[in-house]
């Protein structure tokens, strides 16, 4: 479900999210965000050309294009890569060499002597 501008009685589809940076009076307009968060502000094409910002603020827009580009070919073929290679067994690992001589057991446990 596509969000909704938020400003008040507007029931057009969002198509930028606002920001505001408090601590810099800045307010950044860019592309719609992939989640709703509680502080940003969905806005329409109408209200976001239409924004201003309070007298001293600075009103950063960034680019909203259409769409982001997908993973290029190379990209897909270096993820391949990599499950192919987390996919493959690895070699069972060395039997722990063995310093000194058993001298007892107790269970699982063994006593060894160096000499």
């Amino acid at each position: 479900m596509a969000r909704r501008c938020s400003r008040t009685a507007c029931a057009r589809p969002a198509a930028a999210t606002l920001t505001y940076v408090y601590a810099d009076q800045t307010a950044v307009l860019g592309p719609v965000s992939t989640y709703a968060e509680p502080h940003a502000y969905d806005l329409c094409a109408l209200h976001s050309e239409r924004l201003s910002a309070p007298r001293g603020w600075e009103v950063v827009r960034l680019a909203l294009g259409t769409t982001q580009p997908g993973p290029s070919e190379d990209d897909l073929l270096a993820l391949a890569d990599a499950v192919r290679e987390a996919a493959r067994p690895a070699p069972p690992p060395a039997p722990p060499k063995e310093t000194g001589r058993e001298v007892a057991r107790r269970g699982h446990l063994r006593v060894l002597t160096s000499d």
